[in-house]
Parts: structure tokens; C-alpha cells; sequence
């Protein structure tokens, strides 16, 4: 089961060569763990280029929602299984992990695994993320798709680049209200919800995680 999974997984991650201002992606949660089950979505961590958080954002809901890899409110719909999880976005002033630190993120974060993107920004991410015990090296796994990107993501990011896009990045506030609606009335205790331009976390039911996490554990 887990080596199909990860060759869906992979397969999906690819569609990030198209999804303009990713620095980076990694893969997190149950994929990095080695707790995967039958019914597990694909958690990933996406490193995103300064200033363009909600544009990168913005493509890869469109990107992967295009092609059957992400829906709104999967989770509640019960339709999970196999879809990318887009929960999480940082850029480099929110690499560093806020505390407090559990040991459910020492686990997390010491098992992230870079599938896509640059090395040298992912060794930055790494590098910022000091509170980690033991100290994370990083590793290129047999995972590592690369890093290229399309042409069209390459013309996308020169159009995107200036004033145009630091316009169109104003248009966050469309962005802000959908996600603040969709998400304050379900958080639960122990949450972890962060919607600003330099950070996007959207891990709502981490109690519930957690918990699952520890009945793995002593399982």
C-alpha cells in the first residue's frame, strides 16, 4: 500500500512544476511518518517565494482542483483519500515553526521529506527550524522530483513578477474572507491557524491529529 501511495503522491506533486512561486515542497504528515492508511489524504509543506503567498496559493487550489487532486472541505465530504492537502504555505520570514513545540512536531518536522523544489531554500527552512532535537540534516531522498518548471510557469512568474502582481497579490482579501469563513466556526482546541502574508497554516482539527497520532503510537 504504501509504495502505491507514494507513486500517486508523486505523481500529483509534479503538478507543482506548474504552480507559479514554489520555492519548495515537502512532504509531511502521515507520508513522512510512515503511518499511512488505506483511507490517508497527502499532506505537503509548500516553501513560496516573498509576496506572492496568495498567488502561489491561488494556483495550486486552481491547479489541483482542475485535476482532481484537490476540493474544498474535503474532509468533511469524506472524499480525502489519495488528495493533496494544500494546509500549509510559508515563505521565508515564517520558516521558522512557532512554538509551542510538541512532540507530535518534533516528529513531523524532523521526518519532512523534500520531493520538489530548491535544495538551497529547503536547506534554509531546514537551517531556520533550530528547535528541533536532534538538529535536522538534510538528506536528498530518492523521492526528489527536482526542480523544473514549465514554460508557462516560467512565463507566469516574469508576468507576475512587479507591480502587476503585487497588485493582483492585494486581492488577498478575497482569499482571507473565504478561508476565515470556511475555517473559524470548525477549529478545534489545540488548533493551529494562521492566515497573514507571510504564513498560511490551516491545521484546524490538530487535536483530533494528534490524537490519532498517539493511539498509532502506542498502537
Amino acid at each position: 500500500m504504501e509504495e502505491e501511495k507514494w507513486k500517486k503522491f508523486l505523481k500529483a506533486v509534479g503538478l507543482f512544476r506548474f504552480v507559479p512561486f514554489t520555492d519548495f515542497v515537502m512532504a509531511s504528515g502521515s507520508l513522512a511518518t510512515g503511518t499511512l492508511r488505506e483511507s490517508s489524504d497527502f499532506d505537503v509543506l509548500i516553501g513560496v517565494r516573498q509576496g506572492r503567498i496568495f498567488t502561489n496559493r491561488f494556483f495550486a487550489v486552481l491547479i489541483f482542483g482542475i485535476t482532481g487532486n484537490f476540493k474544498h472541505n474535503m474532509h468533511e465530504r469524506g472524499v480525502a483519500k489519495d488528495m493533496i492537502c494544500l494546509n500549509h504555505f510559508v515563505t521565508p520570514k515564517a520558516y521558522k515553526f512557532s512554538p509551542p513545540y510538541t512532540d507530535y512536531d518534533q516528529e513531523i518536522y524532523q521526518n519532512l521529506i523534500l520531493v520538489f523544489g530548491d535544495e538551497e531554500k529547503a536547506k534554509e527552512f531546514i537551517k531556520a527550524n533550530d528547535w528541533l532535537n536532534p538538529k535536522k540534516i538534510y538528506e536528498r531522498s530518492d523521492k526528489y522530483l527536482g526542480n523544473r518548471r514549465t514554460f508557462l510557469r516560467r512565463f507566469i512568474e516574469f508576468l507576475l513578477d512587479g507591480s502587476f502582481g503585487n497588485l493582483l497579490e492585494e486581492l488577498k482579501f478575497i482569499q482571507i474572507k473565504t478561508i476565515h469563513r470556511g475555517s473559524l466556526l470548525k477549529i478545534s482546541e489545540g488548533a493551529r491557524f494562521k492566515c497573514d502574508e507571510n504564513e498560511l497554516e490551516f491545521h484546524i482539527g490538530s487535536a483530533r491529529t494528534i490524537k490519532k497520532w498517539k493511539e498509532r503510537k502506542m498502537g
